[in-house]
């Protein structure tokens, strides 16, 4: 697969790229660029955080992971009422974030 299959595959499975229902041109337009735009920003964002001397290997299902493995931690710390700088601040934070991503 080139790289170009693996944007649009992940764009059309995460992102809805071919969920659009739109039949006039600026709205397919729109839509289409958004859905890349959303694959982009979680690409850039991943891009931004990587500090290991490993090559960046980008997954979109990873990264729906590790943001819902985010927001349920966040939920459990507001629903417990845990002190969110003792676990925030946790040396093995990352790993239990990372929890279920894909292994590059």
């Amino acid at each position: 697969m080139s790289g170009y299959e693996f944007i649009f595959r992940d764009a059309k499975q995460f992102t809805g790229l071919s969920d659009c229902q739109a039949r006039h041109l600026p709205r397919l337009d729109f839509h289409f660029n958004a859905s890349i735009i959303a694959l982009n920003l979680a690409k850039h964002e991943l891009s931004s955080c990587h500090s290991s001397a490993k090559s960046f290997v980008f997954s979109m299902a990873s990264y729906k992971r590790l943001e819902f493995n985010k927001h349920l931690l966040s939920t459990f710390i507001d629903k417990l009422d845990l002190d969110p700088d003792l676990i925030l601040n946790h040396p093995n934070l990352p790993s239990v974030l990372s929890y279920g991503t894909l292994a590059a």
